[in-house]
């Protein structure tokens, strides 16, 4: 063999050790970021046992557990099948029509695709979970559960992230919307906006926990009333578990790190995540208090509106975190606050009851992410993240309309889907007597009406333990030394 054919076949050899190496480079990357945002379901559990009252913790913790588990068996048999079965950048469909079970799915990148996409899957079930805690059903959470993880989300993943979805910004160019395709790139509108419109469907179905805008004889109160958190450490833990989780979920939206540019946008992705959750919750909370302050004269600085103010930082950037500057980041995020604020009051006053303000962060600040996108998108970072010559309608140019247009559309279609398919559902569950529990049960929680028991021992001691030790007590002795004892 001759030195050049030496030489060639080294070139090749350690080309092929080059892709070995970003191969596995890459599904470690993912493995991590899925991992991540698997964790978030972790900060939903503790936010939403925190958020809620003492005498339901059990039954929002199974829930959240469970939605984990609903979610795996709902995407591994049919959802990603739906999602991104048969996708064709050449031809749009509705709805993926192959790989159920993984079929034919075996190596390393699409397996650790399938886990990656599962935990988002996941995340959006779990926003419904919080809205109706306190008053829902076991039955119909499994069932909206399953119907949101296995169908709902998967036609509004297929649309949008899909190359063969008719929204896609990942089809071919003559087959893109208005010429540009939706760009969400890690899910202000297809997870948060997709779980959140099923949380107001759903609490809007389902009612008011009892006492929180009617009594008991259904009269409406003069004001409503507020539930307080049974603990708000546990709310501070699964905000920070949230944020932390977030790094996860959109720079790990790159779905891979050794691609050159990637790890550019990824990066991004981590300073714009940042600045947005920062200046949301400030925004929130210091607009709450200087409400307050016109209202009572008081000041007064509410946690609750620093925290929520943070997720809906988060969920408004998560749509453009990869093509906005920073700058647009922090402004994101500030709008995002007041979002918060204006959809939370709104919800009090159509008398919709969401137990932990979810439908404000997720739903609300979904619609602003994808409206933001269209309006801050820079052309360059559009260009470096999806190779597209597009851009926000603030940088002006000929496609200026056209992104909004389509983030327009998106957020009307994902509104639409979810209402065609799931306001139904509820009904008929409700019709059926399976979507609320019970009144009484209810009233006395549903740890001890549904969960064998109270998630927190209170009952101290027993009292013939507490007269035992009160005779004991009374029976010692307390032996004072002398003046001269102690001198000596």
């Amino acid at each position: 063999m001759s030195d050049l054919e030496t030489l060639s076949a080294s070139v090749t050899a350690l080309e092929e050790s080059i892709a070995t190496t970003n191969g596995g480079l890459d599904v470690f990357y993912l493995l991590f970021a899925g991992a991540m945002v698997f964790f978030m379901q972790a900060g939903f559990a503790m936010l939403c046992a925190g958020s809620i009252r003492a005498k339901n913790v059990k039954n929002i913790m199974l829930k959240n557990i469970l939605d984990a588990c609903g979610g795996a068996v709902g995407f591994w048999t049919i959802g990603y099948a739906f999602a991104y079965g048969g996708a064709d950048s050449s031809k749009l469909t509705f709805i993926g029509n192959s790989d159920f079970v993984l079929a034919n799915i075996h190596d390393g990148g699409s397996l650790i695709g399938w886990f990656f996409q599962f935990a988002f899957a996941a995340t959006a079930a779990t926003i419904v979970a919080g809205t109706v805690a306190e008053r829902c059903k076991f039955e119909a959470y499994i069932a909206y559960s399953l119907m949101l993880t296995g169908f709902v989300y998967p036609v509004v993943v297929h649309s949008i992230w899909s190359s063969s979805g008719f929204l896609s910004a990942f089809t071919d160019d003559e087959n893109k919307f208005l010429g540009s395709g939706m760009i969400d790139f890690a899910g202000s509108g297809v997870v948060h906006m997709t779980g959140g419109a099923t949380a107001l469907f759903a609490a809007k179905i389902l009612g008011p926990r009892i006492g929180r805008f009617y009594d008991a004889d259904g009269n409406e109160l003069p004001e409503p009333v507020s539930f307080p958190p049974h603990s708000v450490a546990l709310q501070v833990l699964g905000t920070f578990i949230l944020w932390v989780g977030w790094y996860g979920f959109n720079p790990g939206s790159t779905l891979g790190i050794s691609p050159a540019g990637y790890a550019d946008v990824a990066a991004l992705c981590a300073v714009t995540t940042t600045l947005a959750a920062a200046s949301g919750s400030v925004s929130a909370m210091m607009t709450d208090m200087l409400m307050t302050r016109k209202a009572t004269g008081e000041t007064m600085y509410d946690i609750t509106m620093c925290m929520n103010g943070a997720l809906s930082g988060l969920v408004g950037i998560t749509a453009g975190c990869s093509v906005c500057e920073p700058w647009a980041a922090f402004v994101i995020g500030i709008i995002a606050g007041w979002v918060y604020i204006f959809v939370s009051s709104l919800l009090v006053k159509l008398k919709i009851d969401d137990a932990v303000d979810a439908i404000p962060v997720h739903f609300g600040n979904g619609m602003w992410g994808c409206i933001a996108t269209g309006l801050f998108a820079s052309p360059g970072l559009v260009a470096n993240a999806y190779g597209t010559p597009n851009n926000g309608l603030f940088y002006g140019g000929a496609n200026a309309g056209k992104l909004l247009g389509v983030e327009i559309v998106g957020i009307l279609f994902i509104i639409g889907w979810v209402g065609v398919i799931m306001i139904p559902y509820f009904m008929l569950l409700n019709a059926m007597g399976l979507f609320r529990v019970d009144a009484l049960e209810e009233e006395v929680g549903l740890d001890i009406s549904h969960h064998k028991g109270a998630a927190y021992d209170m009952s101290g001691p027993s009292e013939d333990a507490k007269e035992k030790y009160e005779i004991s007590t009374s029976q010692r002795k307390l032996v004072v030394p002398a003046d001269d004892e102690e001198n000596a």
